[in-house]
């Protein structure tokens, strides 16, 4: 087991210096990680072969990561909040907070400039069974409009049983919202193309009901028992464009992916109320990967019927996703 640390460059805005980590468990998983939006531009995973392939989507250089106009929050980590707060706008204790509107009238992902666009400190280490790589960010008071100071960590860890874990934690000095994500695209052929020859199925029985702002609309969650958003058994992509948030009731596992082409499967697991799932129908390589984004339910802030978002000075918030690897094997 290794890591590896390079120089990428400067970013044009601040001119901050942007560094990639590279943790390679020795046994055929290995993730590249940079500072800028602690984002997640490599994993790579055997096929049935034997040969390494990258899962998830990356864009060429930094400047395309720099570019809004070129990423969609590709690998990113995603934040203050993930996903929408409608309006652009939440109450608490009374007060009105008003975010950065960045998607129309709402406010999306965490804003303009957002955690996704920031870069972050970083330091790894090896442990005797696993590699681990820590990235710290503070986002004062006013940030994107969020009330209070928070420190965010975004924690990457391998190890040698073929596991990817996204650790995310975060305290603040006064009271404020908060729910981080990783905005990967994953594509288990392990080279461009579709993810229409990929098979997904989603231990859910429930959606969030969207409208056509892809906001939640009144009511409890749907019941998709039958219909075609039912993934409780795999089911094929081709022909199923997704842009879903499902209710994630069981904490066993979360959604299965896989790619008899190539052999590779992946299982995610998580402790979140739930997991947006998007086939990447409107990004600029349609559906180039599926993005399996676990965390807080969209418009949470304003929804007290939702799963709560708060936090508090003296709390902390926590999110831990799982990522498990298999290949079968010729």
């Amino acid at each position: 087991m290794k890591i590896v640390r390079t120089a990428v460059g400067r970013t044009a805005g601040e001119s901050a210096e942007v560094e990639a980590y590279t943790l390679d468990s020795g046994r055929g998983l290995a993730i590249t990680v940079w500072t800028y939006g602690a984002t997640l531009v490599e994993v790579l995973v055997p096929d049935r072969d034997g040969r390494p392939g990258n899962v998830v989507l990356r864009l060429p250089s930094l400047d395309a990561y720099e570019d809004p106009t070129r990423n969609a929050y590709v690998g990113a980590t995603v934040g203050r909040y993930c996903r929408c707060v409608s309006g652009g706008r939440f109450t608490l204790d009374g007060v009105v907070h008003e975010l950065d509107r960045n998607d129309g009238e709402h406010h999306l992902h965490g804003g303009t400039r957002g955690f996704d666009r920031q870069v972050w400190r970083a330091e790894a280490e090896s442990r005797d069974d696993r590699l681990v790589l820590r990235l710290r960010l503070r986002s004062p008071d006013g940030d994107q409009g969020y009330p209070g100071t928070l420190t965010a960590e975004t924690r990457y860890e391998i190890d040698r049983e073929g596991r990817l874990t996204f650790d995310f934690c975060a305290t603040a000095d006064a009271p404020t919202i908060a729910g981080l994500t990783n905005h990967a695209f994953w594509n288990l052929a392990g080279r461009p193309q579709t993810i229409d020859d990929h098979r997904l199925a989603v231990n859910s029985r429930r959606v969030v009901a969207f409208d056509d702002e892809l906001i939640p609309v009144a009511g409890p969650p749907r019941d998709i028992t039958g219909t075609r958003l039912d993934h409780t058994t795999p089911r094929p992509l081709a022909g199923s464009r997704l842009d879903d948030f499902f209710v994630l009731d069981d904490p066993a596992w979360a959604a299965e992916l896989s790619h008899e082409a190539s052999g590779r499967a992946m299982r995610v697991i998580t402790d979140q109320p739930g997991m947006g799932v998007y086939s990447a129908d409107h990004y600029r390589s349609p559906r180039a990967g599926l993005c399996l984004e676990t965390g807080a339910w969209p418009d949470a802030p304003n929804r007290p019927d939702f799963p709560p978002v708060r936090l508090d000075p003296g709390a902390t918030y926590r999110h831990r996703t799982i990522h498990e690897f298999r290949t079968a094997r010729s």
